[in-house]
């Protein structure tokens, strides 16, 4: 364990086995995965003012993120861990839970969602594995602990976790039990946050492979997608070595529109610029208008190469032909402002505009050959 995390686990009482490491870190430490977040997870025996008291005294940050549950947040140098007193469940509908401080590990564990993240680590490394999870998480197994449903009722997040850890942990193989209750839950799913089903997605559109999963979740109608469009992911999964969520999202926005897909999965401005940005690359990629492409969406060339192939069905030698092209382009700086035209006496306004929209499409068509003093013999009166 890092340095970090053993000092926080002396000052919880970790040697003593008041605090233990819990969840991925140990999940994905078992399975030799890289974790590309440093955030932990820990168990605790002690309650949540004690957590925060003593971290003050030894200066470290710390915030009640989720206090009312039992969770606490500490910063030390360059670890964050959310520190969470041992609980159960009391009552909950399916969104929140009410929750009874304890001190039964197994209890704790009994209140997770699947076996591989009922793992725990004590402060010398030593697994604690009160559900003997660890034959799951070696297997890659992804197994709601208990019965299924009942999981899924305590928090109906846990539908599209499933999903999301049987792509990432799993290969894209589904446990029939957890599968069949997910399917149940389906018309059941409508009162969940847009942000909490959005960071789910979010993270499953990052991973490697996802189209099995996406193609599941359809067939189990928790997703509206068109057939067509798994049959595109299927295809960019072919295409590409390292496939990428912006990629991926340009793609499902060619279907589906932007604001729905902002509006369902409360999506940033930003991932739906990039994702534009991707979509329309592509599509110039895909009318063969490289130069276009080039000098309107220049960060956006290799995701679009990828969408354009995937969009238009080429094989590996034809979208290597455009990449070549591509490759050998050199765009220049557009070479007319709109100074230059108010100089020769056009006034400000749309009619400028459009003016200069004209000689900027004639300047790209003619493979930015065109210059200004060619562009500005085109000026009309």
């Amino acid at each position: 364990m890092r340095p970090e995390t053993q000092r926080m686990l002396a000052l919880l009482d970790g040697a003593e086995g008041r605090t233990r490491v819990v969840g991925g870190i140990v999940r994905d430490t078992l399975l030799e995965l890289p974790r590309e977040n440093s955030d932990i997870d820990m168990a605790t025996e002690l309650r949540p003012d004690e957590v925060m008291l003593r971290a003050e005294r030894a200066r470290l940050s710390a915030y009640p993120t989720g206090i009312e549950h039992g969770t606490v947040t500490l910063r030390l140098d360059r670890l964050t861990a959310e520190v969470t007193t041992l609980r159960e469940d009391v009552e909950t509908d399916g969104r929140h839970a009410v929750v009874r401080f304890g001190t039964d590990w197994r209890q704790d564990a009994l209140r997770r969602d699947f076996t591989l993240n009922a793992l725990y680590a004590g402060m010398d490394g030593t697994l604690f594995d009160p559900l003997h999870g660890v034959e799951d998480c070696l297997a890659r197994k992804v197994r709601f602990i208990g019965k299924p449903a009942e999981r899924i009722a305590e928090d109906r997040l846990r539908v599209y976790r499933f999903f999301r850890f049987s792509a990432s942990h799993a290969g894209e193989q589904f446990d029939p039990d957890g599968l069949a209750a997910c399917a149940a839950a389906a018309g059941t799913l409508g009162r969940l946050a847009a942000e909490r089903v959005g960071a789910e997605m979010r993270r499953m559109l990052a991973l490697p492979r996802i189209a099995n999963t996406l193609k599941a979740m359809r067939e189990a109608e928790i997703l509206e997608l068109p057939e067509a469009m798994i049959r595109l992911l299927y295809g960019y999964e072919r295409r590409v070595r390292k496939p990428e969520y912006a990629a991926r999202l340009a793609i499902l926005m060619s279907e589906i529109a932007a604001d729905r897909l902002q509006a369902i999965w409360r999506l940033s401005n930003d991932d739906i610029g990039t994702a534009e940005a991707i979509l329309s690359a592509a599509r110039l990629i895909a009318e063969f208008r490289l130069n276009e492409a080039a000098y309107r969406h220049p960060g956006a060339l290799a995701d679009g190469i990828d969408v354009a192939a995937t969009l238009s069905n080429w094989g590996d030698a034809g979208k290597l032909a455009v990449l070549e092209q591509l490759q050998r382009l050199d765009v220049p700086r557009f070479p007319i402002r709109g100074n230059d035209l108010i100089g020769l006496g056009m006034p400000p306004g749309r009619e400028l505009g459009v003016e200069l929209e004209r000689l900027e499409r004639a300047w790209i068509e003619s493979g930015f050959v065109l210059d200004r003093a060619a562009l500005l013999e085109m000026v009309r009166g």
